[in-house]
């Protein structure tokens, strides 16, 4: 099992906890954006630069990934994709995408941008937060936890 990242938009405190928890527990975390990234010094993270377009990074996170790996990211159409490959995704805020609520995100995120191309102005997802990176290291933690008990 490996730790994939949608690093792009991977808020940088997300990023922090997974190089704390890849040294920590030796799991590999690979990174995989449109622009070069920095990573510290590890044999347990690195950083994949794909080329600029629309889902090149996504595409290459599906193409590697194997089931059951954990991918970190908040773009609702590769979470669908992760889990149609048996991999498991992980939002920065701490929720997972499942097979039973995906469906239930991916038509919101259909009714909203319908509406912002309608011209309504939904105002976007709220700040980033401690709270938000305290979910996420606490769900993270869990799924490791258990990960390591059922191999």
């Amino acid at each position: 099992m490996q730790i994939w990242v949608d690093a792009d938009a991977c808020p940088n405190m997300i990023k922090e906890v997974l190089f704390r928890v890849a040294d920590r527990l030796e799991v590999q975390v690979t990174l995989v954006a449109n622009k070069l990234l920095r990573t510290p010094p590890s044999r347990f993270i690195r950083a994949i630069q794909v080329p600029a377009g629309f889902d090149v990074a996504d595409n290459e996170i599906v193409r590697l990934l194997e089931e059951g790996d954990l991918v970190i990211t908040g773009d609702i159409p590769l979470a669908a994709d992760v889990l149609e490959k048996g991999g498991r995704p992980l939002n920065p805020r701490g929720e997972f995408y499942t097979l039973d609520n995906i469906q239930q995100y991916l038509t919101m995120r259909t009714f909203m941008d319908e509406l912002r191309s309608s011209g309504v102005d939904t105002g976007g997802p709220s700040t980033f937060s401690q709270g938000d990176t305290r979910a996420f290291a606490n769900q993270l933690d869990r799924f490791l936890t258990q990960q390591r008990k059922n191999p």
